[in-house]
């Protein structure tokens, strides 16, 4: 249990359960992310990714979102201002709401990677900071996520790269790619309109067969059949 405070942002996401005690007046401003806007031309493949680097690790950051006092004062603002917009509805409200959002995603992104657990001494803070990021954010490109690729990038040795992966993973390297993968693979089955063939071309499989038999691996069921049993 945390208590919430003015200015506090909270990042609820699939799955999470969660109540408020409330002790006094208070006003929710809640901002919804449904599939047909996530997945529209004005949201973007960038603030896509984003979003999950943000799923990704909003659970090992409980309570308000924003640990950065300064981030705190300007995201406020923004709120404020969406509100204004929805209400008024005046020329551009919907595009101005869009991009104040964006921005949010982007803020929130920043708060999380910057309160990321420390890191050890070989790499300086910002490049370590930068490494599940990079992963993250490669992780549609098969040929850019090898461990000789991202040492290469960090200038890291491999051998340092597979410790601190399993220092702040508690996994492997593979392990960790592997597990993020079926997640975006998951996601898309249960929160997405898209087709198997269209998860294959986006996650970088080589075709529906080799996704058939990762997923099936590691869940015990095809993705269509994963699909069906958890959307009834």
């Amino acid at each position: 249990m945390f208590p919430y405070h003015d200015g506090h942002l909270f990042m609820i996401t699939p799955g999470d359960t969660h109540s408020f005690e409330i002790h006094t007046t208070t006003k929710f401003v809640d901002i919804k992310f449904n599939d047909i806007y996530i997945h529209s031309s004005v949201f973007g493949a960038e603030n896509i990714q984003r979003l999950e680097f943000i799923l990704q690790h909003a659970n090992h950051q409980p309570g308000c979102i924003l640990r950065n006092k300064v981030d705190k004062l300007l995201v406020k603002p923004m709120i404020e201002a969406i509100i204004r917009e929805y209400i008024n509805r005046n020329l551009y409200s919907k595009e101005i709401i869009t991009q104040i959002i964006n921005t949010i995603i982007i803020v929130v992104a920043r708060n999380i990677a910057m309160f990321l657990p420390e890191q050890v001494d070989e790499c300086s803070e910002d490049k370590s900071l930068d490494i599940l990021q990079y992963i993250q954010a490669n992780i549609y490109k098969t040929g850019k996520i090898r461990a000789k690729d991202i040492s290469q990038h960090f200038g890291i040795s491999e051998n340092y790269l597979g410790r601190y992966i399993k220092k702040h993973t508690n996994e492997t390297m593979q392990q960790y790619i592997l597990n993020y993968k079926l997640k975006l693979v998951e996601n898309r089955l249960l929160h997405s309109q898209m087709r198997i063939c269209e998860i294959v071309e986006e996650l970088g499989f080589t075709d529906e067969s080799h996704l058939n038999k990762f997923f099936k691996k590691y869940r015990g069921c095809s993705p269509s059949n994963f699909r069906k049993n958890n959307l009834k």
